[in-house]
């Protein structure tokens, strides 16, 4: 017999933690920010392989700590990536049972696409900002093919940039989102990624649907784009790295702690304060 997410709830922790993975919990190559000697760096451990590559990896005792994380709380990664590109991950856990892809674009359940939320998503897009044509036209218009090397779009939902970051000009992206504000989107310069999302694609009402689904009483967050903002300042505690876009421009919330800790450091601090904050709420897993 098929178990709705509403039926479960009882046995699924009150406390939520909703986390970015790529930059925050898991770090490719170029991401993993170890400066210090060779004999002092973790051991790591990789968690993504792609066209027989690895890609993304966190170290041996942020793993431990995910773990222990996953059996004491509700944990849901919340990404920007699409499905394919999450379902590539394999974290060193028991596969969550909610996952939050696509900017909040789509709510898994048990690894399949909730379809009431699919539609809640639709309709929003519909109403409130412009569409992924128009936006889409104008990025592609505004590049130069100087620094573009891809333009993609995510399921159906936003569009981005893969641009040779060295040649980027910083007032381009400062144009780009001028004009997305006036359209309702937002743009977030992420790496070699400059990703364009229309504004009522937002992690943070994935979160709360998740909340509502659970009965979480306690939601903990942490990320460090653009795109993790509403997120972070959605949750009762967020928890944002040294590095990345936040901390470039200096961001932070009246409930968002800032970590001095970049790199995998930082991925390993931010497990264990979510430990250490669920643990304080006095609640796990029956």
């Amino acid at each position: 017999m098929t178990t709705s997410p509403e039926s479960s709830a009882s046995t699924v922790s009150p406390v939520l933690v909703a986390s970015d993975l790529d930059r925050t919990l898991i770090y490719s190559s170029a991401a993993l920010g170890l400066r210090m000697p060779d004999a002092e760096a973790p051991r790591l451990l990789c968690v993504e392989v792609y066209e027989s590559k690895p890609l993304s990896y966190l170290t041996e005792t942020a793993a431990g700590l995910m773990a222990q994380l996953a059996a004491e709380t509700c944990f849901v990664p919340t990404t920007t990536r699409t499905r394919e590109q999450y379902h590539r991950i394999k974290l060193p856990c028991p596969t969550p049972r909610f996952a939050i892809c696509a900017n909040g674009g789509h709510l898994l359940v048990d690894g399949v696409s909730d379809p009431d939320w699919q539609a809640r998503v639709a309709r929003a897009l519909a109403d409130e900002c412009a569409s992924l044509a128009e936006v889409r036209a104008h990025l592609l218009g505004a590049a130069d093919p100087a620094w573009l090397l891809k333009e993609r779009v995510a399921e159906d939902l936003f569009a981005y940039l893969v641009v040779e970051r060295a040649l980027l000009p910083d007032e381009w992206v400062k144009e780009l989102g001028e004009w997305a504000e006036n359209k309702g989107w937002t743009v977030s310069l992420q790496g070699r990624k400059i990703y364009a999302v229309p504004k009522p694609l937002t992690k943070s009402a994935a979160m709360r649907e998740v909340a509502r689904r659970t009965g979480a009483t306690l939601t903990l967050a942490a990320g460090d784009s653009i795109l993790d903002a509403d997120l972070l300042l959605a949750a009762d505690q967020g928890w944002r790295p040294g590095h990345g876009e936040l901390a470039d421009t200096g961001w932070t919330g009246p409930r968002v702690t800032v970590l001095p800790e970049t790199g995998v450091a930082a991925g390993e601090e931010i497990l264990r304060s979510f430990i250490r904050a669920a643990g304080r709420h006095g609640h796990a897993v029956a």
